[in-house]
């Protein structure tokens, strides 16, 4: 039997949620935007493992991602995956799902949308915070 799971399976809650379980229930934020995006601002107490890297030809998958949050978390830990709009976390969610990891979900809309909703408790500007991409102005 297959149980491989894709996209269309792939748990979302908005920043709201997402915010109520990382101060009520014991979730951890895993971060999977680029060191570059991650330094430029985060999420208290975030977990950063880049899900792909920039390179001269582009980006690329990490291959070592599920390695690498394997080696910060069990797959019984409860995750928050983000990153900066919603479409790298959803294929981090799937990836780890697939492995084994049991209590994770996606964060709708990512660091951006976090920012959005005023969450980031930073003096900078919203823009100064957020990463543009392709999805998001």
């Amino acid at each position: 039997m297959d149980t491989t799971k894709d996209h269309q399976n792939v748990v979302t809650l908005d920043v709201h949620a997402a915010k109520n379980l990382l101060h009520s229930s014991g979730y951890n934020y895993l971060d999977v935007r680029s060191v570059e995006e991650f330094n430029k601002s985060h999420v208290e107490n975030a977990i950063n493992v880049p899900y792909m890297f920039n390179t001269e030809e582009g980006r690329v998958k990490n291959p070592d991602f599920v390695n690498q949050v394997e080696a910060v978390f069990k797959s019984d830990d409860h995750l928050i995956v983000a990153c900066n709009s919603g479409g790298r976390s959803s294929r981090a969610w799937v990836d780890l799902n697939n492995f084994g990891f049991k209590h994770i979900v996606n964060m709708g809309g990512g660091y951006s949308a976090w920012v959005d909703a005023g969450f980031a408790g930073d003096d900078k500007p919203a823009e100064e915070l957020k990463t543009a991409c392709k999805f998001r102005p």
